[in-house]
């Protein structure tokens, strides 16, 4: 299987654009870099009088780090492309629905794969869930002594060993 590309803006590209205001088409790269209101602002005032074009000359590969940034995140890649997540994962991840016992049950999916012992980065690793929803997860379900929790004998971690698993 092929990688995937990514659809990433570039630098160079972003430059050429801004020499659109030669011709007198301000914003340009503000648009090509996901920036549509403030480049149809800059469009519409000539760059904002001509100041925030220049401006931009420096501002330009901040503009492209951050839009990258953003897209590979959506596409649940790392700096380099490599997938980080399950794309599965990634969905449930970006859509902010996913309610606690979905994610309960996820868990519980990480945990019957692992033995029934999960650590906090294995949970954040297999539900694609932040640190702290799966430690605050985790936390609740210890309480209702579902979970008990242990410490790795030779690192230290803290282990949540699933009781029923």
């Amino acid at each position: 299987m092929e990688p995937q590309q990514k659809p990433e803006t570039k630098v160079s590209s972003s430059y050429i654009l801004w020499l659109g205001c030669l011709l007198q088409l301000h914003g340009l790269h503000r648009i090509y870099n996901g920036k549509i209101a403030s480049g149809l602002l800059w469009l519409c005032t000539f760059g904002l009088f001509g100041v925030g074009q220049l401006m931009d000359l420096v501002l330009i590969p901040n503009m492209v780090d951050e839009y990258n940034t953003k897209i590979r995140a959506k596409l649940g890649m790392s700096d380099v492309g490599v997938p980080t997540q399950d794309p599965v994962i990634a969905a449930s991840v970006f859509n902010p629905k996913t309610t606690r016992q979905q994610l309960i049950v996820k868990l519980l999916k990480a945990a019957s794969n692992r033995g029934g012992k999960l650590s906090v980065t294995q949970a954040v690793m297999d539900t694609g869930a932040s640190f702290a929803e799966v430690e605050a997860t985790l936390r609740e379900m210890l309480k209702s002594e579902y979970v008990a929790i242990e410490n790795h004998p030779d690192s230290g971690v803290v282990i949540y060993h699933f009781v029923e698993l």
